[in-house]
């Protein structure tokens, strides 16, 4: 970098050449996308001549270069980068300030970084938590998005080209066209009418079936000479009289018109869908709806020849100019811009595996994303086309059965419902697709009532007669019940086709995406947690990837949606706070060290707040007593009140998992942060826990990590523990299942938000001064025990798998056998089955109850450090499920560990596994 002195003057030098372009322009008023001479002479001229080669304004130029003034004061720049960090300033300005003078195409073009890079770079400009707004993110998870889906895209089309179209040259010469213009042609219609057709183009299921359409179009215009296989053989016989001169000439002037190809012959059609296995009338209807009216709307329908490339390329270029993202037409020429990154096979090998055992045996070859999303959307359904979008017979009977016959409500609910849906799909998607959203409507109907059939069976088989009449009877009349059920049938079916391997976390307003459903629904979220364990536990043809899903959005709505203002789960707070009258009404902290029990029904959570005892209760009075969270009418027979109110079943669940899922984020925060003070954690995790059982209205329209990191920042304060909020929320953005908004974007009051920063010192340690400043006494508040972090109830077996080709090893399923480490191994048997998973639970109890306070690290990247607390691991899963549990082997040096622990914190746990057992004799 050249001296300051010399850099000012080479800043001069551009100015005056700026005045001197003005001055010869006529001295006209200088545009409002030029920059003006007087206002940049402090900036370098290199900066100030990309500014004029992107046509920035001023604005936009002195916002990039205050923000290139703070990178650069981190010291964090690698010389002879400057250019490139200055087109990401310009980018992030632009973007903030809604003066976007160029497109990201030309930008990359200008500064001379491929997409990946580009990225990359601007992920490390983020240096201050202010840098990077809210609304960059979304555009760049926009842009990551859509350059995913088009380079997956490309790369099929490729591959699918060279499949279809010759490429010797020799059988081209006498043609008046050859394979390279017409697949160059082809990609660019392609984009165009994807750009026209779809609102939303990230979606890689619909944009690959267009694909198919355009190449099915293109094919048949291409001379035969070219193609190969079975796509010549389906042209030629497209091609082929069905009938001589002589008879069309004896069929007169009535004679009808020969219909259209597209609704006839589908061979060109179906040999791309099997090269691609793809379902063809997916594709058909895509066409019909979508590709044919594009192609009237271009006045493409009636050509006889292949297109002009110039002229829709034209067209396309339009749409990027107005889009100012990626111009895609640049994959055709290789351009270095848009080449994906390389990657480093060594980092793969290294990287854990995930795969189920079974899978890791069989060595499934690695899958491209558009094979991978078919697949998925091919096993879905494999599973559905058995089933009816009507109710079974079997269905039908267990609503006769009813004391009020559903049947009526379910049809009426079901029509509205998918009215409500298609609407909303195409609106999203684009106006051509409202027939796609009614198909995927009807994928969603079958599965619905397969589910609801295996939920009523299932309470049979628990009840007897009298009480199993009364439950489905109530539970098949209760709304709330029947659209959370759909609206999960319908998550499942949207997340298979809108699944794919290089989804960001941040989605567009008009993506599909979960919470997408529930806004198409007008549903609660808290009613929609209460089906989401039950449908996963009676539907076993449920994949891997759409049960982490279903769970992922449990989480996600214990993290923050169901804490909205509008939800229901405050007004149930308040009035299970009124009933107890003392505000220990959610979840005693005294159960959290307590294995957590998935034995809860539907029935349970719908027909709450009466717990498995409603049993006996409705023996005797002959019906369901009326409750907070229960939306059916109260009995006649039921006039007296209960002795005792019973807390809410699916109040007291959500908060066991709100409690499990706040104290496995923590663990995973401590681990990074607090890996040398691990009596911290305890500490923080009381405040923590104090604060969603007696504060809980600081979660109003919050988010769980908030206070999660607002309580480890308190409790260092008070600690004299140096720990920076910068420090904090550097270290939560390595944490799986994460978005910047969640620390940059917090409420302060009604309409204010502000940082995370801002929010502790306005609201959090205003609310909660008092009890935070008792940790820096000598008498310290009672710490919460540590809850009980189970495997999660729905990704493995509950009993050992056997090692195929063995006779006698077996594999624990709290474990997964892909990737054993020494800490792991004593988990394998060898010559006898371990029986039950029940040992693993009470061994893990144990063993849990006795100490929880020192800290595994987990340093990601350095060798893996010896685990100081004594669980049994479930290696290689995501840590953002309840599924990973920490884990620990050589049982004998750890127990030896934990007695070296303080004393006041193992009378408390004593104290705590006293206190259960005493509960237990009860």
């Amino acid at each position: 970098m050249p001296p300051k002195s010399q850099r000012r003057t080479a800043a001069a030098t551009a100015v005056q050449e700026m005045e001197d372009k003005q001055t010869n322009n006529g001295g006209s008023p200088n545009k409002s996308n030029e920059l003006t001479a007087e206002s940049h002479k402090d900036k370098e001229s290199d900066f100030l001549t990309l500014c004029q080669k992107l046509k920035v304004t001023d604005e936009v130029c002195d916002r990039a270069w205050r923000i290139w003034e703070t990178v650069l004061a981190s010291g964090d720049i690698v010389p002879d980068t400057n250019v490139k960090h200055w087109g990401v300033c310009l980018f992030i300005a632009g973007t903030d300030l809604n003066t976007m003078t160029f497109t990201f195409s030309e930008l990359q073009k200008n500064i001379n970084v491929n997409v990946a890079y580009f990225f990359n770079l601007l992920k490390k400009t983020d240096v201050n938590m202010d840098i990077v707004s809210t609304k960059v993110n979304t555009a760049v998870s926009r842009l990551e998005n859509k350059y995913d889906v088009h380079l997956a895209l490309y790369q099929r089309f490729e591959r699918t080209c060279t499949k279809i179209y010759m490429e010797a040259p020799d059988v081209q010469e006498n043609l008046d066209t050859d394979s390279k213009s017409i697949i160059r042609s082809c990609w660019i219609l392609f984009l165009l009418a994807k750009g026209k057709v779809l609102q939303m183009e990230d979606d890689l299921v619909i944009s690959f079936q267009l694909l198919l359409c355009v190449l099915e179009y293109f094919i048949k215009l291409s001379p035969p000479a070219l193609l190969k296989g079975p796509f010549k053989a389906a042209v030629n016989g497209l091609n082929q009289p069905t009938q001589t001169r002589t008879s069309r000439r004896n069929q007169g002037r009535n004679a009808r018109p020969a219909p259209k190809p597209a609704e006839t012959d589908l061979r060109v059609m179906e040999a791309l869908c099997k090269e691609n296995e793809c379902n063809v009338d997916e594709v058909k209807n895509v066409y019909l709806t979508s590709f044919m009216p594009f192609l009237d709307s271009s006045g493409l329908s009636g050509s006889q020849g292949i297109p002009e490339v110039e002229v829709f390329s034209k067209q396309y270029e339009e749409l990027y100019l107005k889009n100012k993202d990626i111009d895609a037409r640049l994959f055709l020429d290789k351009d270095e811009t848009l080449q994906p990154a390389k990657i480093d096979m060594s980092e793969l090998e290294r990287t854990p595996r995930k795969n189920h055992f079974e899978e890791e045996i069989v060595g499934i070859p690695p899958q491209t994303p558009v094979r991978a999303a078919m697949n998925s959307i091919q096993q879905l359904k494999v599973i559905l086309n058995s089933a009816s979008d009507k109710p079974s017979e079997n269905l039908k009977r267990y609503f006769s059965n009813c004391t009020v016959n559903p049947s009526e409500d379910v049809a009426q609910r079901v029509e509205c419902l998918g009215r409500a849906f298609s609407d909303r799909f195409a609106l999203a998607v684009g106006q051509g697709c409202t027939e796609i959203g009614s198909q995927r409507f009807t994928l969603g109907i079958r599965l619905y009532y397969r589910v609801m059939e295996s939920m009523v069976k299932s309470e049979e088989e628990r009840l007897s007669v009298q009480n199993f009449r009364q439950v489905s009877s109530k539970l098949l009349n209760n709304n709330a019940f029947h659209t959370s059920l759909l609206a999960c049938a319908l998550e499942v079916v949207t997340a298979t086709y809108g699944w794919s391997p290089f989804k960001s976390g941040s989605t567009s307003e008009t993506d599909l995406s979960f919470p997408w459903i529930l806004d198409v629904f007008e549903l609660r979220a808290f009613d929609f947690y209460k089906v989401i364990e039950s449908f996963i536990k009676v539907e076993p043809s449920l994949k891997r990837d759409m049960i982490k899903h279903l769970e992922r959005c449990e989480h996600r709505i214990m993290e923050s949606i169901a804490w909205r203002s509008d939800s229901a789960l405050f007004e149930l707070l308040k009035q299970s706070k009124e009933q107890e009258g003392h505000v220990d009404h959610a979840e005693p902290p005294s159960t959290l060290n307590l294995p957590l029990q998935h034995n809860h029904t539907a029935a349970d959570l719908y027909l709450s707040p009466v717990r498995s005892s409603w049993k006996k209760a409705s023996s005797i009075n002959g019906s369901m007593p009326q409750t907070a969270d229960n939306q059916t009418a109260p009995s006649a027979q039921s006039q007296q009140p209960p002795p005792k109110t019973q807390k809410s079943t699916s109040l007291s669940l959500f908060y066991k998992k709100v409690y499990r899922l706040a104290y496995m984020r923590l663990d995973m925060l401590c681990s990074h942060l607090l890996k040398g003070q691990p009596e911290l954690e305890p500490i923080i995790w009381t405040l923590f826990q104090h604060t969603l059982q007696n504060e809980y209205e600081l979660m109003r329209d919050r988010h769980l990590d908030q206070i999660m990191m607002s309580a480890m920042y308190a409790i260092c304060k008070v600690k004299n523990v140096d720990l920076r909020f910068k420090t904090i929320v550097t270290a939560y953005k390595n944490l799986p299942n994460t978005n910047q908004e969640t620390f940059k974007r917090v409420l302060i009051r009604e309409g204010q938000y502000d940082s995370i920063i801002v929010f502790y010192n306005l609201v959090f340690m205003q609310k909660l001064k008092t009890n935070i400043l008792q940790y820096a006494s000598t008498r310290p508040p009672t710490l919460s025990p540590i809850p009980h972090i189970p495997c999660s109830p729905y990704k493995f077996p509950n009993s050992p798998l056997k090692v195929p080709g063995s006779n006698n090893i077996y594999i624990s399923p709290m474990m997964s056998p892909t990737k054993m480490t020494p800490r792991t191994r004593i988990l394998v048997s060898i010559g006898e089955s371990f029986g039950s998973s029940e040992k693993f639970h009470k061994i893990n109890q144990m063993v849990s109850s006795s100490e929880r306070t020192l800290k595994r690290g987990l340093d990601m990247s350095s060798a893996p450090k010896p685990l100081k607390r004594l669980r049994f691991d479930t290696e290689g899963q995501d840590e953002a499920d309840s599924s990973k549990p920490t884990g620990e082997s050589k049982f004998q040096q750890k127990l030896a560990e934990m007695t070296s622990t303080r004393t006041r914190m193992q009378e408390q746990k004593l104290k705590d596994v006293a206190d259960a057992l005493k509960r237990d004799e009860k």
